[in-house]
C-alpha cells in the first residue's frame, strides 16, 4: 500500500488513466471525463478507484479547475455551434426565399390570367382568334419551287 491508499501498480494505472483522459488520448473507454471512465481506463475496481482518495482529490481539482470537457470535447463543442448558427442562416434564407417564390408565382398566375383575358378581349374585338406562338406557320420560299 502507497500513501494513496491503493498498490503501486494501482496508483500508476489510475494516474496513467487520468493523464490520458485529460490529454484526450482515451483506450478504452470515450473519454468523458467521468470518474467511471477514470477507473475503466485505468482496468481496476470502482472500489479499488474510491479507495485511492488522495488520486481522486487531484482528479477532483483537475476537474474544477479545466472543467468537464476535453480539449477535443471543446472543439466540437465549438464546431457544432458554429455549425448551428450556420444551419440557423441557412434557414432563415430558405424559408425567405420559399416566400419569394410563393409571391412569384402568384404574380406570375394572375399575369397569366391578366394576359388570357386580355386575348379574349382582342378577340372578341377582332371577331378572330389570335394563333399562340406555338402555332406559327413556316414560310415557303417561291425560289424554291422549280
Amino acid at each position: 500500500m502507497t500513501c494513496d491508499g491503493v498498490s503501486l501498480d494501482t496508483a500508476k494505472a489510475l494516474r496513467a488513466a487520468m493523464q490520458r483522459l485529460f490529454a484526450g488520448n482515451p483506450q478504452r473507454t470515450d473519454g468523458r471525463l467521468t470518474k467511471e471512465n477514470l477507473w475503466r481506463e485505468a482496468q481496476v475496481s470502482r472500489a479499488t478507484m474510491n479507495r485511492a482518495r488522495p488520486i481522486l482529490a487531484e482528479w477532483d481539482a483537475r476537474i474544477a479547475e479545466q472543467g468537464k470537457t476535453t480539449s477535443g470535447e471543446a472543439r466540437r463543442d465549438e464546431e457544432t455551434s458554429k455549425l448551428r448558427k450556420k444551419l440557423a442562416a441557412k434557414t432563415r434564407t430558405c424559408a425567405l426565399l420559399e416566400k419569394q417564390l410563393r409571391a412569384a408565382a402568384t404574380a406570375i398566375a394572375a399575369l397569366h390570367h391578366d394576359n388570357c383575358a386580355l386575348r379574349e378581349e382582342i378577340g372578341r374585338q377582332q371577331g378572330t382568334n389570335i394563333v399562340g406562338l406555338d402555332g406559327r406557320r413556316t414560310r415557303i420560299d417561291n425560289n424554291s419551287h422549280a
